[in-house]
C-alpha cells in the first residue's frame, strides 16, 4: 500500500499562490507554443511572416489616423463655414443699414454724406448692383458724371439685367458728351423693357446733340469760330460735362481773341486731368495769341511729349519758332537802318497768322514806323489805322498816327487823336502835343500867305516881291473889266488877299507874328487898301515907269 502523502492546509494554500504567479517565458516561447527545434528556412519564413503582419497593422492604424484628421478637418471647416457665414450675414446687415441711412441722406439732398454711406455698403458688400447702382445716383446729383458712369457699369456688370443702371449709363453717356454710349444705352433699356419711357428726353437730347455736332464740325471747317461758339453754347447745355466740348469753345475763344475766358476753360480741365494733351494745348494757344511765343512752345511740346500725334499741337509749334525768328529778324533790320528789309519781313510775317492780334499788331506798328522811315506817311497812317482796329487802346499807335497827320497837315485829325490819347494817359508830353497840335489847326484856318503868293516859308524878300507883282498883275480888277459879275468879284477878292499877303510877309515885325500864330488878320482886313498897296509897290518898286498900266 503505497504510503499517502498528506498535505496540510498551509502547504496547500502556498501551492495555489505559486502557481497564479507570473512566470518569465524564454523568448523562443510565443504565446504559450511549446519549444520546438527549428531548421534556417522555417525561421526565415515566419520571420516574412511576421513582418507582413506588423506592415498590415500599420497601414490600418494609418487609415484610422487619416480618417481621425478628415474627420477633424470637416469639423472645422464647417465651422468655420458657419463663422463666415455669420460674418457675411452680419456685415450683409450692417451694409443694409448703410444703404438705408445712405437713402436717408440722398432723400435730405446730403449728397456727400450719402456717398460715404454708400460706398461704406460698398465696402462691406462689394458684390451688391444695388449699392453701385445707389452710388452712381449720388455721384450724379454731385455732377461727378465720370465715377457715377463707373458705378454704374460695375452694377451691370454684377446683374447684366438691371434696367436702372442702363439707364443712369444712358444720362451719364449724354452729360459726357458720349453719343454713340447713350445710343446704345437707350437701345439696351428698350430691349429690357419694350414700354419703358425712362429715357424718352435722353433719346430726343442725343438726336439734337448729334445735329448740333455736324454744325459745329462745319463752321470749324470755315473758320466761323463765333458760330462754333455760339452751337457749342447749345450742346454744352445738354453735355455739360464733355470736356472735348469745352476745350473746343476755349480754342475758338482763343481765335477770337478772348484769351483770358479760354485760359480759364483750360485750367479747370487741366484740374480734373492734368495729362490732357488737349487742355494743354489751348493754354499754349492762348500764350501764343498773347505774345508769350517762348511758354507757348514749350507748351506745345508739353502737349507732344502726352500725345506724339496731336497735329494742333505740331503746327502751332512750327507756327510759333517761325514767328519768333521774322519777328527778331525784322526788329535787327529796323535798328540797323535797313528799313526796306525790315518792311518785307514785317509783311511776311504778317500773313503767318491772322487771329494774332497781339502779334499783329505789334508788327504793324513796326511797319509804320518803318514807313515814317521811308517817307510813306499815308501808308504809316493805315497801319496804325488797322493797329487800332486790332487794339483800340494802342497808344503808341495813336500817338504816331497823330504825329503823321500832322506832318500830311491834317490838322483835325491830328488834335482828334491827341484828345484820344489824353483820355488813355494824361501826360505832360500828351498835353504839350495836343496844345501844339490844336496851334496848328488854328493856323492852318488862317489864310495861308505863303501859299496864296505862291512861295515857300524860307523865301527872301526878293522872291516875295516878285510873287507879288507877277499875282498883283493877274488878278488887277482893270484886267477883267469885261468879265462877268462873278468873275469880277472873285478876282477882285484875290486881289485883295494878293495885297494882304505882302502886306504881311513884306514886313518883318508882322511876317514874325504871323509865323507864330498871332491874330493879325482883323486888324489888316479893318485898315487895308489893296489898291494903296498896289500903287505904292509900283511907284516905289524901282521899276521903269513911275505908273502901271495894264495892256489888253
Amino acid at each position: 500500500m503505497d504510503d499517502v502523502i498528506e498535505i496540510s492546509d498551509s502547504e496547500r494554500e502556498e501551492s495555489l499562490s505559486t502557481s497564479d504567479m507570473e512566470v518569465e517565458l524564454p523568448e523562443e516561447v510565443v504565446d504559450g507554443e511549446q519549444i520546438v527545434p527549428k531548421d534556417a528556412a522555417t525561421s526565415q519564413q515566419e520571420s516574412g511572416s511576421n513582418s507582413c503582419g506588423k506592415q498590415r497593422k500599420d497601414r490600418i492604424k494609418s487609415k484610422k489616423r487619416i480618417k481621425a484628421n478628415n474627420q477633424s478637418l470637416k469639423l472645422k471647416k464647417r465651422s468655420e463655414h458657419r463663422a463666415e457665414f455669420r460674418r457675411k450675414w452680419k456685415m450683409f446687415y450692417i451694409a443694409e443699414e448703410k444703404k438705408k441711412l445712405g437713402n436717408d441722406q440722398y432723400k435730405a439732398q446730403n449728397y456727400q454724406n450719402a456717398l460715404k454711406l454708400y460706398s461704406d455698403a460698398i465696402s462691406l458688400c462689394p458684390d451688391s448692383a444695388a449699392y453701385y447702382g445707389n452710388r452712381a445716383a449720388c455721384y450724379m446729383m454731385l455732377l461727378n458724371y465720370n465715377n457715377a458712369l463707373m458705378d454704374a457699369r460695375n452694377a451691370i456688370r454684377l446683374d447684366p439685367n438691371f434696367e436702372k443702371a442702363y439707364v443712369r449709363v444712358a444720362k451719364c453717356c449724354l452729360a459726357l458728351g458720349d453719343i454713340i454710349g447713350t445710343e446704345q444705352a437707350v437701345k439696351t433699356v428698350a430691349e429690357l423693357d419694350p414700354q419703358s419711357k425712362a429715357l424718352s428726353g435722353e433719346e430726343q437730347a442725343v438726336q439734337k446733340l448729334r445735329q448740333l455736332e455736324t454744325t459745329i464740325q462745319s463752321n470749324y471747317g470755315s473758320q466761323s469760330y463765333r458760330n462754333v461758339v455760339y452751337y457749342l453754347d447749345s450742346a454744352l447745355k445738354l453735355a455739360p460735362a464733355c470736356l472735348r466740348y469745352r476745350l473746343l469753345k476755349a480754342e475758338c475763344l482763343a481765335y477770337l481773341g478772348r484769351c483770358d475766358e479760354a485760359l480759364d476753360i483750360a485750367v479747370s480741365v487741366m484740374k480734373l486731368d492734368s495729362t490732357s494733351a488737349d487742355a494743354i494745348y489751348v493754354r499754349g494757344l492762348c500764350l501764343f495769341y498773347t505774345d508769350n511765343l517762348e511758354k507757348g512752345i514749350l507748351h506745345f511740346e508739353r502737349a507732344l511729349q502726352l500725345d506724339p500725334d496731336h497735329q494742333k499741337s505740331k503746327e502751332m509749334r512750327s507756327k510759333c519758332k517761325l514767328l519768333k525768328e521774322m519777328k527778331e529778324n525784322g526788329n535787327m533790320l529796323f535798328k540797323s537802318g535797313r528799313y526796306r528789309e525790315a518792311h518785307v519781313i514785317y509783311t511776311d510775317a504778317l500773313k503767318i497768322d491772322e487771329h494774332n492780334k497781339d502779334i499783329n499788331s505789334k508788327l504793324l506798328y513796326n511797319r509804320a514806323l518803318v514807313n515814317t522811315r521811308i517817307g510813306s506817311l499815308r501808308e504809316a497812317v493805315a497801319d496804325c489805322t488797322r493797329v487800332l482796329e486790332l487794339k483800340a487802346q494802342y497808344l503808341k499807335a495813336l500817338l504816331l498816327r497823330a504825329r503823321c497827320h500832322n506832318d500830311l497837315e491834317k490838322f483835325e485829325e491830328s488834335v482828334a487823336d491827341y484828345e484820344t490819347a489824353l483820355q488813355l494817359e494824361k501826360t505832360p508830353e500828351i498835353k504839350r502835343l495836343l496844345r501844339d497840335a490844336k496851334f496848328a489847326l488854328k493856323k492852318s484856318k488862317r489864310k495861308d500867305y505863303y501859299k496864296i503868293l505862291g512861295v515857300s516859308r524860307n523865301a527872301t524878300e526878293d522872291e516875295v516881291k516878285k510873287a507879288y507883282r507877277k499875282k498883283a498883275m493877274v488878278h488887277h480888277p482893270d484886267r477883267h473889266t469885261s468879265s462877268s459879275a462873278e468873275v469880277r468879284k472873285d478876282e477882285e477878292l484875290k486881289f485883295k488877299e494878293v495885297g494882304e499877303a505882302y502886306a504881311i510877309l513884306s514886313d518883318a515885325q508882322k511876317k514874325s507874328r504871323y509865323d507864330n500864330g498871332h491874330d493879325i488878320e482883323d486888324q489888316m482886313q479893318a485898315d487895308f487898301d489893296p489898291n494903296q498897296m498896289f500903287r505904292s509897290f509900283f511907284q516905289f518898286s524901282g521899276g521903269r515907269n513911275s505908273s502901271f498900266n495894264f495892256e489888253y
